[in-house]
């Protein structure tokens, strides 16, 4: 997973709330495309017209936000169903960050296990930074420091959970953060073959 400690660029606003991770991603999508092609089926609806031809005004496809690193979203986004997908699909846009008033849950666990960060900001900041970003001005996150810096300067302080942060910043999945403490649970294991052998007898 990419090491995530600070992003800069266009932040793209789509204050639509409430998409739902069938509006991200079609479930048909996860079926036949590879994970990193997702992103061409990303928001397909919105992007594609009953007509079949690509729609060029939609935020994300026309400048400057073509390839913007961070999304500004609307109240509870990514809700609906478990999908996954929807972050592959995001991520394969070019996104590293969603700022937002909220989150659906799993949606925003899936961010994280993925190097997506979701950023959640109360609804008067994410508004005024929505505005500010319009313009294609730069918008900084920064996870070191956990705050966004707005075009105007103003710094946002976020919050986010200590351990999830630093897995983040070590572009650590749970895998990959099981796998670094391989050296304890080895030791574990060898001291409680040592004190219940019954347990670990085979056969």
């Amino acid at each position: 997973m990419q090491p995530f400690r600070q992003i800069s660029g266009p932040a793209a606003p789509f204050l639509e709330p409430n998409v739902n991770t069938d509006v991200i991603i079609r479930i048909e999508r996860l079926t036949g495309v590879p994970r990193d092609d997702l992103g061409a089926y990303a928001f397909e609806a919105l992007r594609t017209p009953s007509d079949g031809r690509p729609d060029p005004g939609f935020i994300l496809d026309r400048p400057p936000f073509r390839g913007a690193p961070i999304l500004i979203a609307g109240r509870n986004f990514g809700c609906g169903s478990s999908r996954e997908g929807a972050v592959w699909a995001l991520m394969g846009l070019g996104l590293r960050a969603v700022i937002a008033e909220s989150f659906g849950d799993i949606f925003f666990n899936n961010c994280f296990q993925n190097g997506l960060l979701p950023v959640v900001l109360p609804k008067e900041a994410v508004d005024r930074l929505a505005a500010e970003a319009g313009t294609g001005a730069p918008v900084a996150v920064d996870l070191v420091a956990r705050e966004v810096r707005a075009p105007s300067g103003e710094a946002i302080p976020f919050a986010v959970d200590p351990q999830r942060r630093q897995a983040l910043l070590e572009g650590l999945d749970e895998i990959g953060a099981t796998l670094r403490r391989d050296p304890e649970i080895a030791a574990w294991q060898a001291r409680d073959r040592a004190a219940r052998p019954w347990i670990w007898a085979t056969g």
